[in-house]
């Protein structure tokens, strides 16, 4: 991306730092101060059939910010949803913008091999709540890979990338017009052989599906298609052939069933994040012998306390009395012992002081 820090793009966002991963370019709103990640779109030249040449090409990128600023207004807040903010165009780009909080995009995490079904649960049932909003408020994400997942430092799952997946189509559909081969070939070149983003069916249904295709991937280390060649792909997803789900652990039955390329034997996204939490709620108690496998460890700060310190403890004051004391303790003389104790201890100061008079004396 061509930025650099201290530069402002779309007339609004000023850049912090140079990006270090997929999640985005680190920046700062100058009108509210807020933290914003900015993704980037390539605006090319859009060419229509009989335009004069030479003329002006129509512009589109007002079309895409409209589309934009639609999803976002629609979108609803959720725990694990990641809020999209706004798009302008700047130039042959098109500036996305998204909130920004501390996290690891799951592709970093999950680039090590398999995961822990277990822990693959927990993220799959994160993401199925935010794919449950999205769906209840009539939008499909249309976007969900490991690239859009972000993993905070408590282990919650963030789906971000609505905005960006909704400019992406709204790119494909203009520049591929009326003709279906050429909506499909701008797709192929802009997004390439990414299963999760070639559902056969549209809407929530798709989602789903991408979200079979992520669990797959993530506790195999692979996806569950060939994806060397976008045709082998789609022939693939059409006819059902995935690959064995032998190494989805518990969830196989979940994953398979997601999978299926008849979008009415699929579960709904409701449905898929009861029996993750169902599943969870059995799941073994973690690391019973030998050293843990990896959870997706999130880097932390160097510096600094991980937890805090917990304060000085401050003295409790005296209950309030009331009329059921406490017996008391009973006291380490018996009281009959007392008075014979008392009297030895006159008599041997007296025996030590006449036999000091004695010494002097003598």
């Amino acid at each position: 991306m061509r930025t650099a820090p201290g530069q402002v793009v779309a007339g609004r966002y000023r850049v912090t730092d140079r990006p270090e991963d997929e999640s985005g370019v680190p920046a700062v709103d100058v009108h509210g101060g807020a933290r914003v990640r900015l993704f980037a779109l390539e605006l090319p030249e859009l060419l229509v059939p009989g335009h004069p040449p030479g003329a002006p090409a129509p512009s589109y990128g007002p079309r895409l910010t409209a589309r934009v600023a639609q999803v976002a207004a629609a979108a609803p807040a959720h725990p694990r949803l990641l809020r999209g903010l706004a798009a302008g165009p700047e130039g042959d780009l098109l500036w996305i913008a998204e909130e920004a909080v501390p996290g690891v995009p799951l592709e970093q995490l999950a680039g090590n091999g398999p995961v822990s079904p277990y822990r693959v649960a927990e993220i799959g049932a994160d993401l199925a709540g935010a794919l449950r909003a999205l769906h209840g408020a009539g939008l499909t994400h249309g976007n969900l890979t490991d690239r859009t997942v972000l993993v905070c430092e408590d282990g919650a799952a963030l789906l971000g990338g609505l905005l960006l997946g909704a400019a992406e189509e709204e790119l494909c559909a203009a520049l591929g017009g009326e003709v279906p081969r050429r909506v499909y070939e701008t797709r192929a070149l802009m997004l390439g052989p990414r299963a999760e983003r070639w559902a056969i069916d549209p809407g929530a249904p798709a989602d789903t599906w991408a979200l079979g295709v992520l669990l797959y991937r993530l506790l195999t280390g692979h996806g569950p298609y060939p994806e060397h060649d976008l045709p082998t792909l789609l022939a693939a997803v059409r006819d059902g052939r995935h690959h064995p789900a032998d190494g989805c652990g518990p969830l196989r039955p979940l994953v398979e069933r997601l999978l299926r390329p008849d979008a009415r034997h699929r579960p709904d996204a409701e449905a898929v994040q009861r029996e993750l939490r169902e599943l969870l709620a059995f799941a073994p108690e973690p690391y019973p012998d030998g050293p843990p496998d990896p959870l997706l460890p999130v880097p932390r700060p160097a510096a600094g306390p991980l937890v805090p310190r917990p304060r000085a403890a401050r003295r409790r004051p005296a209950p309030p009395a009331t009329d059921r004391q406490a017996p008391a303790r009973p006291p380490r003389v018996a009281p009959a012992l007392l008075g014979p104790l008392i009297l030895a201890g006159v008599l041997a100061l007296l025996v030590a002081a006449i036999a000091a008079i004695v010494l002097v004396a003598g």
